[in-house]
């Protein structure tokens, strides 16, 4: 049998050795590893990687927070002028709106709370000065700030002090530009606050005959208004204002405090309503429709509906001194003594966790810190000293009535209800 000489099969065998694929080959690996070294520095991206995600930048955070601020969200609108100055540290006018927002962010607060606002506010306008110290509106900014923290003040020399500080503002910024519109509304608003009303006016009327449908001028126009007893023009200005931005639930509360004041109580309780309407659908837990709400029962003597809305007020924010001293003052006025005590006990003294839960039959679990003395609390510590005295409980009111008499010995009303109390408890008001 005849053996053929085996086949290749597939390829033709050729000689073993090539020195041209062999630099072929070469030349490719020498090509990969320089690629690879590439990738690895970053000098060439690989094929088919998502494109990076834009920096945002300090604009469009600025848009979001004006867009947020319109909303009635203001915290939110804070943060994203935050977010924006992150971006972009230098932009005063970014500095001079979140002050200006944080002002007005703090009329949702309490008086503690409202101070600490006002004061990230000043900082906030301090910085925009800093940067651009010949621009009016910051300037004007900063005088509105200064003028609202005297409002939020707890003594009489802290809110003159502000005010001859925010009137220095105000001139200024009207001295850099006699025409800046925020500069004549937010100097009106001090000299109402210094009882200036022929000024305020004037000052009111030429920000608005400059842009009348400023929500700043317009708001003030109904301040101006108000102060002077004018309170069905407040309300129309107030309205006016609503209808620039519709979801600033303060200036809602505003319209019903006047429409109170002319003894419209349906009407009041329906702009209080629907600010705690808007704050619901904003996803805002602000007790302070509830609190305006109660207070108007009260003054329409259903005192049961009073305490009902000022204990919604303590549901949504159970930590807040001041709403216990709120609900105090209703249970008072209703003549329910006993009741009153332990929540402007918790209001004055504050009270731990356990003891409010007990008081509150397990409704309010939170310990609260109790508020000290000054014209803001003044009413929570005379009538808790007046009804712990009335009910025999004086080595408990003794200590009340002490600090009043300590704080409050050049106010001959104070004193008056100090020195009927030390009788009551058979202690002699000394000096007396």
């Amino acid at each position: 049998m005849r053996v053929r000489q085996r086949q290749n099969l597939f390829h033709s065998p050729g000689p073993r050795s090539n020195p041209y694929r062999m630099m072929f080959w070469a030349g490719l690996i020498m090509a990969g590893l320089f690629m690879l070294q590439g990738l690895n520095t970053g000098r060439y991206q690989p094929l088919f990687v998502p494109t990076p995600t834009a920096t945002r930048s300090a604009a469009s955070y600025r848009e979001e927070g004006s867009a947020f601020f319109n909303a009635g969200n203001l915290d939110s609108a804070i943060q994203a002028y935050q977010d924006a100055l992150t971006e972009n540290p230098q932009d005063y006018l970014g500095w001079t709106e979140l002050a200006r927002i944080q002002a007005y962010s703090s009329a949702l607060l309490t008086q503690d709370r409202r101070r600490e606002r006002l004061a990230e506010a000043l900082q906030s306008i301090d910085r925009a000065v800093e940067i651009a110290p010949e621009y009016s509106t910051g300037h004007a900014v900063r005088a509105f700030v200064l003028n609202w923290s005297a409002g939020a003040a707890g003594n009489a020399a802290d809110y003159q002090a502000f005010i001859a500080q925010a009137s220095i503002e105000a001139v200024l910024a009207l001295q850099l530009d006699s025409r800046d519109v925020l500069a004549l509304a937010y100097q009106a608003e001090i000299f109402v606050d210094q009882q200036q009303y022929d000024q305020a006016f004037q000052y009111a009327e030429r920000a608005l005959s400059l842009d009348s449908r400023s929500f700043d001028t317009l708001r003030v126009s109904g301040y101006v208004r108000e102060a002077s007893g004018n309170y069905a023009g407040a309300i129309e200005r107030y309205q006016q204002a609503v209808e620039v931005a519709p979801n600033q639930t303060f200036v809602y509360i505003r319209i019903g405090q006047n429409y109170r004041e002319l003894s419209l109580y349906d009407q009041a309780l329906d702009y209080f309503d629907r600010a705690a309407t808007i704050n619901a659908a904003l996803g805002i837990s602000d007790p302070l429709p509830y609190i305006a709400i109660a207070k108007t029962y009260s003054r329409m003597g259903e005192f049961f509906a009073a305490a009902l809305n000022a204990e919604r007020a303590i549901d949504l924010d159970p930590t807040n001194a001041d709403w216990y001293g709120q609900l105090g003052i209703i249970y008072f006025r209703s003549r329910n003594y006993e009741s009153s005590i332990p929540v402007l006990g918790c209001a004055v003294n504050g009270c731990s966790d356990v003891q409010n839960s007990l008081d509150s039959l397990g409704r309010w679990t939170n310990s609260v810190q109790g508020m000290p003395l000054d014209d803001n609390t003044l009413v929570y510590y005379y009538t808790y000293g007046s009804v712990l005295a009335a009910l025999q409980d004086c080595p408990t009111a003794m200590p009340i009535l002490d600090e009043l008499r300590e704080t409050y010995a050049g106010d001959s009303i104070v004193m008056g209800i100090v020195q009927q109390n030390y009788a009551i408890c058979g202690q002699p008001l000394a000096g007396g």
